[in-house]
């Protein structure tokens, strides 16, 4: 099975749950003896060209800026894509099926179908309506969608990560039902489980107090993920309980005025904006943390809860999207309603005042992450949707 992978995210540049999901997702697919080949724009360097066994990936510079906007990045950035994507044909033959992830590399995906006669699979990440909740507001936004809707239209077969994007994708671009396969993120517990043992006390000195209890959020400081409800469930959480100390960790264009905020609020030592940090310290704080709290609004999946969950953290999530179906309420974490102060407050102070029971429910999430949600898993999932399409293109007409 030889696989053509296009992908705006692959190490080192990797953003958010598309990039983690990919940068697993092909290595495992190789593993299972699938030639994977991956085009990706250069964004933050790397290696021109990376071959190890199966998996072979592309890194293209990008053309040079500036760009109008971002469909003008992505227009421009995928005829660089496409160009190195047929010299890759030209060089080693023809490739049995295409797969893009999102819409971003749904132009250099659908040229090549149609050059080669070569099925194309889509895996839709997230869809600019349901990140503004069901409403396009501008130009922008109504040109992403209707990329997003030609790429459903063009593909195969469409992969979604949980049911709710599955919804998404047949509500916003009217895709048949049975033309969509549901196939969830993943997540490798290894680097988690390293710290388990580990004595970590002077790089929690960091943080936190030695009598404070860590409620730690990482992600995008962007309005979607709910920083800010967040922020106002600090002082309702204090007043019950004055020993938790908050480290909220990323970046994103709300991280300015949040902690502005925070400093008017009189929340500054009880509140730590981080910005960056490096993979290895989030997974250091996962393992310190006493709760790990994700209050999105919109969360088509949330591989970054399936990571916590791998450190055997306790977690609270809003029970929305692809978390709520990820998180079971006082099994595996605790889910509150979104856009809710209260009812977030109402689960860290849940969460730390009980923390044998969140001990429990952090011990049934891991084996869970462990069972259902490892990656050989995902991979042979996928593979059997690449042979569903072969199969189906063997037989058909073009």
């Amino acid at each position: 099975m030889r696989v053509l992978m296009f992908s705006w995210e692959y190490p080192p540049h990797v953003v958010g749950g598309l990039g983690k999901h990919v940068m697993e997702l092909a290595p495992a697919l190789a593993e299972q003896g699938a030639e994977v080949h991956v085009v990706t724009p250069a964004w933050m360097g790397g290696a021109p060209e990376e071959h190890s066994g199966n998996l072979h990936v592309y890194r293209v510079a990008p053309p040079e800026g500036p760009f109008d906007d971002v469909h003008d990045s992505a227009e421009r950035t995928n005829v660089r894509l496409g160009d190195v994507a047929e010299a890759l044909v030209g060089d080693t033959g023809p490739f049995d099926i295409i797969h893009a992830h999102d819409w971003l590399v749904a132009f250099a995906g659908e040229r090549l179908k149609h050059a080669h006669k070569t099925p194309l699979l889509a895996t839709i990440h997230a869809t600019e309506m349901g990140r503004n909740h069901g409403h396009l507001y501008n130009d922008l936004q109504q040109s992403i969608h209707s990329v997003e809707w030609w790429l459903t239209y063009e593909a195969w077969r469409v992969i979604c990560c949980s049911q709710y994007m599955a919804w998404e994708v047949q509500t916003y671009f009217h895709v048949p039902a049975d033309k969509i396969d549901v196939i969830p993120n993943g997540v490798d517990t290894a680097p988690f489980e390293r710290w388990r043992d580990v004595d970590l006390a002077d790089f929690r000195k960091r943080f936190a107090l030695p009598h404070e209890k860590i409620v730690f959020y990482v992600g995008r400081v962007v309005y979607e993920k709910g920083v800010h409800v967040l922020l106002d469930a600090v002082p309702k959480v204090l007043a019950a309980f004055p020993d938790a100390k908050f480290v909220i960790a990323g970046t994103g264009a709300m991280l300015g005025d949040l902690r502005h905020r925070a400093q008017e609020r009189g929340l500054s030592g009880k509140v730590l904006f981080t910005g960056f940090i490096s993979e290895e310290d989030k997974n250091r704080l996962f393992a310190l943390a006493d709760c790990v709290v994700f209050p999105s609004l919109y969360e088509p999946f949330g591989i970054v809860a399936l990571e916590a969950m791998a450190s055997r953290a306790p977690v609270v999530v809003s029970s929305v999207g692809g978390l709520a179906e990820v998180v079971r309420h006082a099994e595996t974490g605790i889910t509150v309603y979104p856009g809710n102060a209260e009812s977030l407050a109402w689960g860290i102070l849940h969460t730390l005042r009980e923390p044998e029971w969140a001990r429990q429910r952090a011990e049934a999430a891991y084996r869970m992450v462990k069972e259902q949600y490892n990656w050989r898993r995902i991979a042979e999932q996928t593979l059997g949707v690449y042979d569903r399409v072969v199969r189906e293109r063997a037989q058909a007409d073009w």
